[in-house]
C-alpha cells in the first residue's frame, strides 16, 4: 500500500452541498430551511426552548451539590500495588509513596493522595505511606507484614 493509494471507505464522506444557489438545485430558495418562523432567521439558539410551556430542566426539583473542597485521591489496589512489585517497578524493601508510585506509573499524577483499596491479594511486605485506605486493605498489609502510615491530608482553601 502506498500513500497515493490510500482513499476513504466508499459512503463515508459526503461533497459539501451549495446551499441556497437557485431552484435548479433543489436547495435553492429557503435554503433547506422550511418557511418563515424564527429558525428560518439566522442567529437563533433556542436549546431547551418548549414554545413557552416550562422546559423540562425548569420542571425537574434541583439536587445535591459539588463541594468545592472535596478531595480527590488516586485509588491503588492491592493486587496492582503487587503486580508493580512482581514486575519490578516498585521496590517492596523501600517505603512506598505517591512519589514511587508515581515513577513506577502505578498512579499517572499525584492528586490529594493515594487510598489503598482491597481488591486483588498482596503476597510482599511492604511499607506504605498513604493518605488513607479502607479496612479490608490495611488489614491484608498488615497480614502480609506489612505497615500503613497514614498521612494527613491537605486541607482545603479556608482552612
Amino acid at each position: 500500500m502506498k500513500l497515493n493509494e490510500l482513499r476513504d471507505n466508499e459512503g463515508a464522506s459526503h461533497n459539501r452541498h451549495r446551499v441556497g444557489r437557485g431552484i435548479g438545485s433543489g436547495k435553492g430558495k429557503t435554503g433547506g430551511r422550511g418557511v418563515k418562523g424564527q429558525k428560518s432567521r439566522s442567529g437563533v439558539a433556542i436549546k431547551g426552548f418548549e414554545g413557552g410551556q416550562m422546559p423540562l430542566h425548569r420542571r425537574l426539583p434541583k439536587r445535591g451539590f459539588n463541594n468545592i473542597f472535596a478531595k480527590s485521591f488516586n485509588e491503588v489496589t492491592l493486587g496492582r500495588l503487587q503486580k508493580a512489585i512482581d514486575a519490578g517497578k516498585l521496590d517492596g524493601s523501600k517505603t512506598i509513596d505517591v512519589a514511587a508510585l508515581v515513577a513506577a506509573g502505578v498512579v499517572r499524577r499525584p492528586k490529594d493522595g493515594v487510598r489503598i483499596l482491597g481488591g486483588g491479594e498482596l503476597t510482599s511486605k511492604v511499607t506504605l505511606e498513604v493518605a488513607g485506605g479502607s479496612k479490608p486493605a490495611l488489614a491484608a498489609v498488615e497480614k502480609a507484614g506489612g505497615s500503613v502510615t497514614l498521612l494527613a491530608v491537605k486541607e482545603g482553601a479556608d482552612a
